[in-house]
């Protein structure tokens, strides 16, 4: 993913979920850990992802496995902010899609970090497997 050079905007998103840091998420330098950021973008696009009826544990999951990642940062954050998780669908493919997620601190407009997930549907044994048209409609939704 080439930098950047300005952070997004929340208008550049479509779904948005708030994740509160917490004290554990602070280095010894004061500001969110970067493993942390990763931890924050998982948890906004399984949730989105479990709010859209996509059942992601279980005994018949959809099976998502995330492929490549990667983590832009423009501000630090920490503990006690708000952070708004902006989603958008960078591309759709036949098997695979990615998804960027934007951080916001509290009301900001502008992002603290940008990352991105690329995943691919597979089936049970692990091979590639075309997205179900619901997923893929769910999907759209998220484009910009």
């Amino acid at each position: 993913m080439a930098r950047p050079l300005l952070p997004p905007t929340r208008a550049a998103f479509g779904a948005f979920r708030a994740l509160p840091t917490r004290w554990a998420d602070n280095d010894a330098y004061g500001h969110m850990n970067n493993a942390t950021y990763f931890a924050l973008f998982d948890t906004a696009v399984s949730l989105w992802q479990m709010e859209q009826g996509m059942v992601i544990d279980g005994p018949d999951p959809t099976r998502f496995l995330v492929v490549e990642n990667g983590c832009t940062y423009f501000a630090e954050v920490g503990f006690p902010e708000i952070l708004h998780a902006g989603l958008r669908l960078a591309h759709l493919g036949n098997s695979s899609f990615r998804t960027e997620i934007a951080l916001f601190r509290n009301d900001a407009d502008t992002a603290a970090a940008m990352g991105f997930f690329a995943q691919v549907h597979v089936d049970a044994s692990g091979r590639p497997s075309p997205l179900p048209d619901s997923v893929r409609a769910a999907l759209s939704t998220l484009a910009t």
